[in-house]
Parts: structure tokens; C-alpha cells; sequence
């Protein structure tokens, strides 16, 4: 465990100096994130394609490298908001300044943990939420850390709100299903919308397969975008845990460029203040703006304690923004105003980024995993929630209620069950097609006891995880 590698350099990661056992681990956690991402695919994005595989609208071998290549492009585009929201459930600052050796316990609990449950409800074919799966196991790792170290190992106020986002996408995918299925069949009244294929050669129409096909795009870009991203936090994770002095702050952020915004939201904090003489908010995002402006010289790639002390202040300076912005006794201008929401976005740049190459890896783990592995969790959504075969129209219903309820939330930065909404919304339609007995209800009943059980198991599982791996350290 002395043992040095004096600064190797790795592809992307630049130089590297780590105990060679603490080095293994590290590699080991990052194929474990790749393995998370990959299951992933196959897991998850089987939903995608089991709309247009069982309406008939494209066949599989053509479906899946289809939907997988929709999730490259989502996780590329979709931004870093849903990582950065899963980053902010574990203690991140307060694991920087421990031995790495306890990030590595947390990271392995986390991976572990999400790996095995996502292959055991694959195996038995029970669409199984991956966002579910990660959540509880990242709880379960923050509640240990809380133990073994104390402090706050978990975000309450994100687990919350995360946990709202969670519940509240199945109950609106079903029930916007069921209303937009009620609109084709009483408004639109097309038959060919209606038909359920029977047999190999019973294909849909030209306009109704482009529909199913464009659902199918939809539901797999915006699954990139959101789950994806969920892999590329993860992988931060393991970055900022091994690395801190590498990947706590984006480096490539020029000082010259932050020390600009450092400055202007100096000015105008003076001016603030001027019109809110004595207000300790004010004063407290003074003080955290003229420390992060001589904290700036101190970080660095290759000093942890001063980058982890400059991410600090950039942190401080946001949430102070925030906190005054939203504090209806300070007085504020609008053009203050606009400097500060300004300021705190370039800001929020330095600390809430991820590396192009971390992108790419996810989005490729994503993708192939989408093109194997598919298969059971397809003929569950395609055949066993409701006790008919689907038609063209609860298949597309279910799709586009899935694509603008992942969308939505991949834009407000929360991350969001594609399972669940896409279960819910295939059950929706059936009711709204046959009422309450054109469900199956022994499969329900199994997506229902996996969506219940998933957080406790989670959340034990890599508790226990990290008890074993802290005894090592």
C-alpha cells in the first residue's frame, strides 16, 4: 500500500499519483460505473423499444441499435444538471477532506450495490427503476458515512425533492395517459390507431409506423439525456473522490475569467449593501466574494487543500446569491440583480461540470448496453401489464407521455424513473381501453413490489457494503 506511482500519466487524466492499492480500486470503480451504465442500457432502455418492437413497427435487430444510438446522442446534448443533482446527495466536500481511502468505501458501496439489484430484477424480468436503484444505494453510503465519521452523509433536502420527482412521474404518466387515450378513442376515433397486430406480416400502416418510430426516438433521446446523466455523475463521483485537485473545480476555467465575474459581483454586492446597511446576508456574500478572490492563488491540479478550499468559497458565493435573491427584505435593482443571477451561473460553471471524455464514456456504456440484454424486460412491458397484446395507440400514448415527462424533468434537473413512467403510461392506456380488468394485475403486482422494496434494499445493501469496505481501510 506505500508503494507510489510517480506521476503516471494516463490518457485524460493527466498525472497520477496514488498508492498502488488505492490505484486499483480506483480502476476498479470506474469499470464498475461503466458496468452500472451498461446494465443500465439493457435495462432501462427496453422500454423504449418494446412499444415498437410488440406494435410491429420495427424489428428488433433494427429497434435496438436504433434506441441505442438515440441514448448516445441524449446523454451528449442533455447537459450536466441531473448529474450535479445526484452528486449533491453525498457529502462531497467533507469526503475531500478525508483519507481517499473513504471515498473509495463510498463509491464501491454505491456501484455495488446498484449492480446487483439492476441484475436481479433483469434476471427475474421486473422493470426495476436504475434512478430508484442509485438513489437508495447513495443513501445508504451517506447514512454509513454518517456513522463511521459523522456529520450530514446524506442531503435531505435533495433526497426530498428527488424523492417527490420519483413518486409523483408514474401517478402523472398514468393519468396523462389515460387522458390522452380517452382523446383518441372519443375524439379522433381512428381505427387504424386501434388495431393490434396479429402475426408476423400484420404491420402498421406508413403513418402510424413514422408515429411509433418518432415516440420510440423521443422516449430513448430523453432517456440519454436523463439517465445518462445519472452515469456521468456517478463518474464524477469517483473523479472528485480519487482525484479532488484534478476534477473538484473545472480547471480549464480560466482565474482571469473568474476573477471578471469575482469582481463585478464585488461592485455590486458594495452597492447592494450600501442600500441594506447592516444586513448580515449581505455582508456574509461580501466576505465569501474577497475570500474566494485570494483563496484563487492557492488551487491548483496538483494541491487538493486549496482547490477544495477555493470550491468552497465559489459554493458559498452561490448559495449567498441565492439566499439574497430570495429574500424579499433586501433591497435589490433589477440590473443588481441580473449581475448576481449572471455571476452565480458562470460561477456554478467551476463546480458543477464534467469533462467531454466522462460524456463520451457514459453515453458508449449506455449505448451498447442498450443493444444487449433487452429481451426480457421487452416482453414484460410489451405483454405482461395488460392482458391484451398492445395496440398502436397505447403504444404511442404511452411513448409520448414518457418522452415529455423524462424531458420535463431532465430540464428542471431532476432525475426521473423511465420504467415507472413508461409502466404507468402503458397502464393508463389499458384502462382507458378496457377499464381496470384489462390489466394483469400478478405483473403490477411485481413492478409495484420492486418499486417499494428498491429503496429499503438499496439503501441496506450498500450500507452494509461500505461497513465491509471501511473495516479495509
Amino acid at each position: 500500500m506505500h508503494l507510489i506511482f510517480n506521476a503516471i500519466n494516463l490518457p485524460l487524466l493527466g498525472s497520477v499519483d496514488l498508492p498502488i492499492g488505492i490505484l486499483l480500486v480506483f480502476f476498479l470503480c470506474l469499470l464498475a460505473v461503466v458496468a452500472f451504465e451498461f446494465v443500465n442500457g439493457f435495462h432501462d432502455t427496453a422500454n423504449a423499444v418494446a412499444t415498437v418492437i410488440y406494435t410491429k413497427a420495427l424489428k428488433a435487430q433494427v429497434a435496438v441499435p436504433w434506441s441505442g444510438f438515440f441514448n448516445f446522442l441524449g446523454v451528449n446534448v442533455g447537459g450536466v444538471a441531473v448529474a450535479m443533482g445526484i452528486l449533491k446527495l453525498v457529502p462531497l466536500n467533507e469526503l475531500m477532506a478525508l483519507p481517499v481511502q473513504v471515498g473509495a468505501c463510498l463509491v464501491l458501496a454505491v456501484l455495488l450495490a446498484s449492480i446487483i439489484w439492476n441484475l436481479g430484477t433483469w434476471y427475474l424480468g421486473i422493470p426495476c427503476s436504475s434512478s430508484h436503484t442509485l438513489i437508495g444505494a447513495m443513501i445508504g453510503a451517506g447514512l454509513a458515512f454518517t456513522y463511521f465519521y459523522g456529520g450530514a452523509g446524506v442531503n435531505w433536502d435533495k433526497a426530498k425533492e428527488i424523492g417527490l420527482s420519483l413518486i409523483m412521474s408514474p401517478l402523472f404518466g398514468f393519468g396523462a395517459a389515460l387522458l390522452l387515450m380517452y382523446f383518441l378513442k372519443h375524439v379522433l376515433k381512428s381505427e387504424k390507431l386501434f388495431h393490434i397486430p396479429q402475426g408476423e406480416n400484420d404491420k402498421p400502416s406508413f403513418f402510424v409506423r413514422i408515429l411509433l418510430i418518432t415516440t420510440c426516438t423521443l422516449v430513448s433521446f430523453f432517456h440519454g439525456s436523463n439517465d445518462g446523466q445519472k452515469g456521468v455523475g456517478l463518474l464524477m463521483l469517483i473523479l472528485i473522490a480519487f482525484l479532488p485537485a484534478k476534477f473538484a473545480i473545472d480547471h480549464n476555467v480560466s482565474n482571469e475569467k473568474i476573477m471578471t465575474h469575482l469582481a463585478a459581483s464585488h461592485t455590486t454586492v458594495q452597492s447592494v449593501l450600501a442600500a441594506n446597511q447592516g444586513n448580515k446576508m449581505v455582508m456574509s456574500l461580501d466576505s465569501a466574494i474577497t475570500k474566494a478572490q485570494t483563496d484563487i492563488n492557492d488551487k491548483s491540479t496538483t494541491d487538493a487543500k486549496g482547490t477544495f478550499k477555493f470550491r468552497k468559497d465559489i459554493q458559498a458565493i452561490v448559495k449567498g446569491i441565492k439566499a439574497i435573491k430570495a429574500e424579499h427584505a433586501v433591497v435589490l435593482s433589477a440590473a443588481d440583480s441580473k449581475v448576481l443571477s449572471d455571476t452565480s451561473g458562470e460561477l456554478t460553471k467551476v463546480t458543477d461540470f464534467s469533462p467531454l471524455w466522462v460524456i463520451l464514456v457514459i453515453s458508449l456504456s449506455l449505448g451498447f448496453g442498450t443493444m444487449i440484454g433487452w429481451k426480457r424486460i421487452v416482453v414484460t412491458i410489451g405483454e405482461k401489464i395488460g392482458n391484451e397484446h398492445l395496440n398502436y395507440a397505447q403504444g404511442a400514448t404511452a411513448e409520448i407521455v414518457a418522452a415529455a415527462t423524462i424531458g420535463l424533468s431532465t430540464g428542471f434537473g431532476l432525475p426521473v424513473s423511465t420504467t415507472h413512467v413508461l409502466s404507468s403510461g402503458i397502464a393508463g392506456a389499458m384502462v382507458a381501453s378496457g377499464g381496470t380488468k384489462n390489466l394483469n394485475n400478478g405483473t403490477l403486482k411485481n413492478i409495484a413490489m420492486a418499486w417499494v422494496l428498491t429503496l429499503p434494499i438499496c439503501i441496506a445493501l450498500s450500507l452494509v457494503l461500505f461497513a465491509v469496505f471501511h473495516l479495509f481501510v
